[in-house]
């Protein structure tokens, strides 16, 4: 493990995090406060959080980091898999050596946050979705084949873009695998068993906007989370904001920060 600050008095941490195969870039502010994982979007990265993090202020210790291949410096791996990215959770807070968390993961990072809490009650102090996790069959053969041609478009122009750190290092192939997973993952009768398992507070933020190309398709899925929220009384709808998928850590960070607040002031609460 790479080390570029002192940690041993709870400073601010930079470095990289070995796990199986590959490394991680991890950010850790370090402290006493409640300890806050952030999960990112697909192919997104760990910056998305600036306004969050920036909300909620320096008593809480915030723990971001970049998937597989994401941003400018975690490395390439011969496994990008969804059950990849939720043991990659325990390796970052296991390097951290951090026992409980609360757990916040946007768009795909919110399907992690899910499983992750769902498996992990014991540790997982709660657990916030932020427009994902949202059980929907919406994965179809054409889709498939739809997802898979503009992933090999993409690939055109991507390569230039891979230093900047907004493109994964990762082919089309591998692209296009883990968003079709995701559909898969999705479907109600995979999705809702997990959500029900959760025994841990879990809020929704939800945005209601449509993003470019998305043809109504977020909002239709959103339709599914009051059933969710009425089956688990652990799950909340915390907020419905204005802003679409692609703009709500930017535009609407304050409802997701306020979430993260009611998970903590829950768990202070009990103890």
């Amino acid at each position: 493990m790479t080390d570029n600050s002192n940690s041993s008095n709870g400073s601010r941490w930079t470095g990289m995090v070995p796990v199986e195969d590959t490394a991680l870039a991890v950010t850790d502010t370090g402290g006493s406060g409640v300890a806050v994982v952030y999960l990112n979007g697909q192919f997104a990265t760990q910056g998305y959080w600036r306004h969050v993090t920036a909300d909620l202020g320096t008593t809480w210790r915030h723990i971001t980091y970049d998937e597989r291949a994401r941003g400018r410096k975690s490395r390439r791996s011969a496994d990008y898999s969804f059950e990849a990215a939720v043991r990659d959770v325990d390796a970052v807070l296991a390097a951290r050596g951090v026992d409980r968390a609360i757990v916040v993961g946007w768009s795909y990072g919110a399907f992690v946050a899910a499983h992750w809490a769902s498996r992990n009650p014991e540790r997982a102090v709660g657990a916030i979705m932020v427009d994902g996790a949202q059980p929907y069959d919406w994965l179809t053969d054409d889709t498939e084949a739809g997802i898979r041609k503009s992933f090999r478009r993409m690939n055109l122009f991507m390569p230039l873009l891979r230093p900047t750190g907004l493109t994964p290092r990762m082919n089309a192939e591998e692209m296009a695998n883990s968003n079709i997973e995701l559909g898969k993952l999705a479907r109600v009768r995979e999705l809702g068993p997990v959500l029900d398992r959760i025994t841990v507070p879990a809020r929704y933020v939800v945005a209601s906007g449509e993003s470019f190309g998305s043809q109504g398709g977020h909002e239709q899925i959103r339709t599914s989370l009051p059933a969710v929220a009425e089956r688990n009384p652990n799950i909340r709808i915390s907020a419905k904001v204005p802003s679409n998928h692609g703009a709500i850590l930017r535009k609407d960070f304050r409802a997701v920060a306020e979430a993260v607040r009611e998970i903590a002031a829950l768990d202070h609460s009990e103890h």
